[in-house]
């Protein structure tokens, strides 16, 4: 069967209520499907207004009353404020063979048939409460998906056509108070490629673990770092790899010549042995950083590919709030996962000191550099579906 697209998309309340991150380890460890994308969306009025469109509303529809509660749902948690605000939500696109059922039947999960085994998202982050005479209640979905494969085009459509205007980096939907606006930062945070290398909540689990740091997720992609980019963007730890090695490079040269060779090694001639060892060293410790960053082996990549995608992934999180870089900083902890405090990401999820779970910037000055790297402002969502559609997947 041919691949498709299908979307996942959490809502306003779950991400307020610092569930992102659950939802995440669900989808990732319980699916079978590739996440090739996503985007952060604060919908306008006009975005909810098609997506409505888009969810029949008659009564000859399948499951037409689970229809009626999310479009209500929809009108209600989806659209703009009444201070005008516009809300956030993370859009997700899977693809895979029967993507849209196999999210539906089992990882979202039913809204109206919930377990207490928590299988499902619904299960653990979903609400369905009805009075005695059947009136719902309260009804929280957790997240949206496509209700069927016939409703895939209509709604993927939507969604690709407000990618641009309505997604990517959301600077400006933060009500923040006057009194907090000077000290209001942004900070880039990479998900490094080792939390993705087999099926996992990982990703989740640091997510949530981010959350302690009561900040805003404003931008979200799946990045599959280009050698360049990642060239550019560890290009500042270059002049640090020199520094870091060279006086260890240096002492161990010259007690291993001393020691081969049984004389011993003036210093000014260990300290030349030493810089030419060192810039080896360091630009082969460079080298296997862009390697671990794309996949790739960056002295073996021609001009003419030195641009194309990454082989492995990243998920790239842009977080907004007051003193955002010293909190996450603190919480993602030293580069060193061995030196790295308790409960940190590094310490829990790290290995050593490059296969270290996660990045993030030092400064708000390096978080703008690194966002531009990154491209979170590129809609890479809407090319995609338009590109399934074209094909008929």
């Amino acid at each position: 069967m041919a691949e498709e697209l299908a979307f996942v998309i959490i809502n306003p309340y779950t991400i307020r209520k610092s569930r992102t991150g659950g939802v995440i380890g669900r989808l990732l460890s319980r699916s079978s499907l590739d996440l090739v994308a996503a985007r952060m969306f604060a919908p306008s009025a006009e975005l909810v207004r098609d997506y409505l469109e888009a969810i029949p509303a008659d009564r000859s529809a399948p499951h037409w009353q689970v229809r009626s509660l999310i479009r209500d749902y929809v009108r209600r948690a989806y659209a703009p404020d009444g201070r005008g605000f516009r809300r956030r939500v993370m859009f997700l696109l899977f693809r895979g063979e029967n993507a849209v059922r196999e999210l539906n039947e089992h990882v979202v999960g039913p809204i109206t048939r919930p377990s207490l085994s928590g299988e499902t998202i619904r299960d653990t982050y979903g609400d369905y409460v009805k009075d005695d005479d059947g009136t719902v209640r309260y009804f929280e979905p957790a997240v949206l998906v496509i209700p069927s494969p016939e409703d895939a085009a209509s709604s993927l459509r939507v969604w690709a056509s407000y990618a641009k205007t309505d997604g990517g980096l959301l600077r400006d939907v933060v009500p923040w108070q006057p009194a907090e606006r000077d000290r209001v930062q942004e900070t880039t945070v990479l998900i490094k490629p080792d939390i993705f290398s087999s099926r996992s909540i990982r990703a989740g689990n640091i997510i949530d673990i981010f959350s302690k740091a009561d900040l805003y997720i404003i931008g979200v992609k799946i990045l599959r770092m280009s050698v360049a980019q990642a060239e550019e963007f560890y290009g500042p730890v270059r002049p640090l790899l020199f520094e870091k090695f060279r006086g260890p490079v240096t002492e161990r040269a010259r007690l291993a010549l001393e020691r081969e060779f049984g004389v011993g090694l003036p210093e000014e001639a260990a300290r030349e042995i030493g810089e030419r060892l060192n810039r080896l060293v360091a630009g082969d410790q460079f080298d296997q950083l862009v390697r671990f960053m794309t996949g790739r082996d960056r002295n073996a990549v021609a001009p003419g590919e030195r641009e194309a995608p990454g082989l492995v992934r990243c998920l790239a999180l842009v977080y907004q709030g007051v003193e955002a870089v010293r909190k996450i900083r603190a919480i993602i902890g030293a580069t060193d996962p061995s030196k790295a405090e308790a409960a940190t990401v590094r310490r829990e999820f790290g290995r050593d000191i490059m296969i270290n779970a996660a990045h993030a910037s030092d400064s708000p000055e390096n978080a703008r550099r690194e966002m531009e790297i990154v491209r979170f402002a590129a809609d890479d969502v809407g090319p995609l579906i338009e590109a399934s559609l074209a094909g008929g997947g």
